[in-house]
């Protein structure tokens, strides 16, 4: 599933050309010429990765990603700023940034600093653990639990699971799941899939009142 990624910056040419470029390499973009609607929009939906100018009206960038760390938010950082004194650098790192880009910057080694950025968050995240509703899984252990009751799952089930919730906001389609799940979309057929999630709801929902993963019609599935 493709990163999404928030982008502030003032430029309007600037924010046009790195949503354009973004875009291109698949990422879900949303820009803003400001922070007046960032934090919000942080505390409502799950972003991968924030994109920060320094210079912007109103609120100085690190001043406010060093906000967002007080309250809690720990999206990912690159600032992309004019400030390329090594004291503001150091300042930048200082008020949370993951990475540092001065201006004028090479798009290819934006991209690259923000693949590389993308996979060590993503391997945090696989260490985690994940919650959905009253669903626990816990990554280091291999273990699930259900309003509190461990639920004993097959290697297959707990890895279709963590699939799901960490993709929780999105359809995920039979073929998706065979390629991420089973490691192949060749060998294995859209039934397998049919089967495997109608035991694991079983599991996790044995008297079917709670409807965990809703079945989407022609396409695939998704938690609710």
């Amino acid at each position: 599933m493709s990163a999404k990624i928030v982008v502030v910056e003032d430029e309007e040419d600037i924010l046009e050309l790195l949503e354009y470029n973004l875009t291109k390499e698949g990422y879900e973009v949303i820009g803003f010429l400001n922070t007046k609607s960032v934090q919000q929009l942080l505390f409502e939906e799950k972003v991968d990765l924030l994109l920060m100018d320094r210079n912007l009206p109103g609120v100085e960038g690190s001043e406010f990603v060093a906000s967002l760390r007080k309250e809690g938010i720990m999206t990912p950082v690159i600032y992309l700023s004019a400030k390329g004194l090594d004291s503001e650098i150091e300042e930048g790192f200082l008020r949370g940034a993951d990475d540092y880009i001065t201006k004028p910057f090479n798009m290819k080694e934006l991209l690259l600093r923000i693949k590389a950025l993308l996979r060590r968050t993503t391997k945090m995240v696989e260490d985690a653990i994940l919650i959905h509703r009253d669903l626990v899984l816990d990554n280091s252990a291999r273990t699930l639990s259900v309003e509190g009751k461990d639920v004993e799952i097959t290697k297959l089930e707990f890895d279709l699971l963590r699939e799901l919730i960490l993709n929780k906001n999105s359809v995920l389609d039979r073929e998706y799941l065979l390629e991420n799940v089973w490691d192949s979309a060749e060998d294995y057929q859209y039934q397998t899939v049919n089967v495997a999630i109608n035991r694991l709801k079983e599991k996790i929902d044995p008297y079917k009142t709670k409807e965990y993963i809703q079945s989407v019609r022609g396409v695939g599935y998704k938690l609710c």
